[in-house]
């Protein structure tokens, strides 16, 4: 093996980990996926497929020809096309884990390297190293799992030792979506009768708690609210360990991280590691498999408190103010806002929900009567469950219900200098929340209405189906769906053009993707795609002006094609 191929393959080495690594960062440093977006870029299109092949053949060749691992690093150097070396919106972050997996991925190619030397088979073996660089980087992610475990315990401990010490009473939020709102719900509610410390923005793994309350819990905060997401099960479970919350709030069941858990029963069993220590359950029984959740932690002895949209026989509702509920309830709020005639169909995206008049009580006491503005009900029932948990009264918990929160990119709406509406729901991947942002865009007084979307991810088998349904229901309110990037580029287009899938795929790979793509006919949207965010912005801004209106909805990091 020449020193010319050796230092060819040294320095295609180095650009392909900066890129592989980057996206092991993005996505939290999963063990496994890493190979798996590696799978999906060099399967993306026609010239990935390409460079894929090339690489491969020089990894087959370099077992008779000294050359050929220079082959397999031309390859890996310039691909996949599409994956930047440096992101355009998540750069790679030089921080202490990913300079430790950089060390360990580069000490386990010099092992097996030096193995091939001794073996005389340095030739196949760099080639094999460069082109299942995505994963050598999952090995190392295993290999240093109980390191990083270790190493994350000095935190979790001094974290535990810190609310010991302070002893507020800790409240546990999850569920697929509505975490972070709820938390927010939840602390404006109660931060007017107690001190208050949330976990900030998304928080929401053990790092993110530790540091919360490393850092902003202190003496006399009375309540500590965190928000726990989880990617696997047992996640939640080691958090509830040392945070031990007494009051946790399961609010969603969805397809969220679908993809991960492979089916709704297994992320409500993930989900419901949340109740591990808690003396108080609060569930909306509305979303999947919690109704029976709920049943069985009450026959476990724990206190439940069902919230529900739907049920009007729950302990917390928040109904359509004309639905009747079962026996006479004293009411001990206040009443305003505009009343609704008929329930809401939750599938129905033109119906203004922000208008819709809502009952809200607390077991068996109508506490308030009134229109929720862009509150979700389900977070606001979750929310009004804890406050009332922990001795918030009804009358302040009312008088705190009229200018809730909004968590920032969640349906945050704005006029641009310009005068176009902009509703910012980039935070959002899940399809309830997708429902409730196209409703609010229905409902916006706008000349023209435009959605921007890359459509969801991370959600199973059910994610082109879901995807395809955004795209219908956005091309019904819009005048313009401009699609983003390729992930679900097929699904969306046959929504929104109302094509089959077949007809889709042929359309997607077409080379003129920026022009339109289907016109405004049978009160379809005009159809464009766009190779980035950047893109579809500069287009808004060229396109729209005073009077229009433009919903971006989700924004998914430039590490997916």
């Amino acid at each position: 093996m020449s020193q010319v191929v050796l230092w060819a393959s040294v320095v295609a080495g180095v650009v392909a980990a900066a890129r592989w690594l980057r996206v092991a960062q993005r996505e939290h440093y999963g063990v496994g996926r890493t190979s798996r977006f590696a799978r999906r870029w060099w399967l993306l299109d026609g010239t990935n497929r390409v460079l894929a092949l090339i690489a491969a053949v020089g990894v087959v060749l370099s077992g008779s020809f000294w050359w050929a691992p220079a082959v397999t690093a031309a390859a890996v150097a310039v691909g996949p096309r599409g994956l930047p070396i440096r992101g355009r919106t998540s750069p790679l972050a030089w921080t202490r884990r990913v300079v430790t997996l950089a060390v360990t991925l580069a000490l386990l190619c010099l092992v097996l390297i030096g193995v091939g030397l001794l073996a005389g088979l340095a030739p196949p073996i760099v080639a094999v190293l460069l082109f299942g660089l995505p994963l050598w980087v999952d090995v190392s992610l295993a290999i240093l799992a109980p390191l990083e475990a270790v190493l994350s315990r000095r935190w979790v401990h001094r974290a535990q030792e810190r609310l010991d010490r302070v002893d507020p009473v800790r409240v546990a939020v999850t569920g697929s979506y509505g975490k972070t709102t709820i938390k927010g719900y939840l602390r404006h509610l109660v931060e007017g009768s107690k001190a208050v410390v949330a976990t900030p923005a998304s928080f929401n793994n053990t790092a993110g708690i530790c540091r919360s309350v490393n850092e902003h819990l202190v003496p006399g905060t009375e309540v500590f609210i965190a928000e726990m997401g989880t990617f696997a099960a047992g996640e939640i479970a080691a958090m509830t360990r040392w945070v031990r919350p007494s009051v946790s709030i399961l609010a969603s069941i969805g397809p969220v991280h679908l993809e991960r858990f492979g089916s709704l029963d297994r992320i409500v069993a993930a989900k419901a590691e949340i109740f591990a220590t808690s003396r108080t359950a609060i569930l909306n029984i509305d979303a999947y498999g919690l109704r029976a959740e709920a049943d069985r932690l009450a026959a476990s002895g724990l206190r439940v408190i069902r919230c529900s949209t739907q049920d009007p026989r729950a302990d917390v509702t928040v109904l359509p103010a004309d639905v009747e509920r079962d026996g006479p309830a004293a009411t001990n709020g206040s009443s305003s806002g505009l009343r609704s005639d008929a329930p809401v169909a939750a599938h129905d995206v033109s119906i203004n929900e922000a208008a819709v008049s809502r009952r809200i009580t607390l077991f068996g006491r109508e506490i308030a009567v009134g229109p929720l503005g862009g509150a979700a009900p389900a977070n606001v029932a979750c929310a009004v469950a804890a406050a009332s948990v922990l001795g918030v009264s009804d009358a302040d918990i009312a008088s705190r219900l009229g200018d809730l929160p909004t968590p920032d990119h969640r349906r945050t709406a704005a006029r641009s200098p310009t005068g176009v509406m902009v509703i910012d729901d980039t935070y959002n991947s899940n399809p309830a929340g997708a429902r409730a942002a196209l409703s609010m865009l229905a409902n916006t007084d706008a000349a023209r209405r435009v959605v921007v979307t890359p459509g969801m991810v991370e959600l199973g088998r059910s994610q082109a189906h879901e995807n395809r349904l955004l795209g219908e229901q956005a091309a019904q309110i819009a005048d313009d769906v401009i699609i983003v990037g390729r992930t679900n580029r097929t699904a969306l287009l046959g929504g929104a053009a109302g094509w089959d899938q077949a007809t889709a795929r042929r359309a997607n790979r077409g080379r003129h993707m920026r022009n339109p793509i289907h016109g405004r006919t049978d009160d379809r949207a005009t159809v464009r795609c766009m190779a980035d965010l950047e893109s579809a912005v500069s287009w808004v801004r060229t396109h729209l002006g005073a009077g229009d209106a433009v919903l971006y909805e989700n924004d998914l990091p430039d590490h997916y094609p």
